[in-house]
């Protein structure tokens, strides 16, 4: 199995880049793990978890920012895909109201748009993804850190 992020960083051109290179990072995901995407609105984040989420067999059509209901659940080919959007969260402890172990510590595999909003509750094995607008409809996506 190549490390994780293989191919990262990436210079995404379109959302059907950003899905097919979610598709080949997806690949290195095992139950439990924790993807955290960092990066501003408009990156790329949501159509980086329908890439990954389809690839993990969940009908990407069925993937939309949770923004208001901080977190989707979907059910994948042989595993749980949570989707977690802490936009909203004001304080972490609005997240933790929300029973959030059962997403960092289950046995799916959990992406996270707005990480910073709760980064005290994030597991210390998480993997860090960075979004960044390069203009014309660019983005560059890269890895930040993984700790594992």
């Amino acid at each position: 199995m190549p490390p994780f992020g293989d191919g990262l960083p990436a210079l995404s051109r379109s959302p059907v880049e950003t899905r097919s290179l979610a598709a080949h990072v997806a690949s290195d995901l095992r139950p439990g793990d924790v993807v955290a995407l960092y990066g501003d609105l408009g990156t790329g984040k949501t159509e980086f978890v329908r890439g990954a989420c389809a690839a993990l067999g969940v009908d990407s059509d069925d993937v939309s920012s949770p923004s208001f209901t901080i977190v989707n659940e979907y059910a994948g080919r042989s595993v749980a895909v949570y989707h977690v959007d802490a936009y909203r969260i004001k304080r972490p402890d609005e997240f933790f109201e929300l029973g959030y172990q059962e997403y960092f510590d289950g046995e799916g595999i959990c992406f996270v748009e707005w990480p910073e909003r709760i980064e005290a509750l994030l597991p210390r094995a998480v993997f860090r993804l960075g979004f960044e607008h390069r203009g014309s409809g660019e983005r560059m996506i890269s890895v930040i850190a993984k700790l594992l």
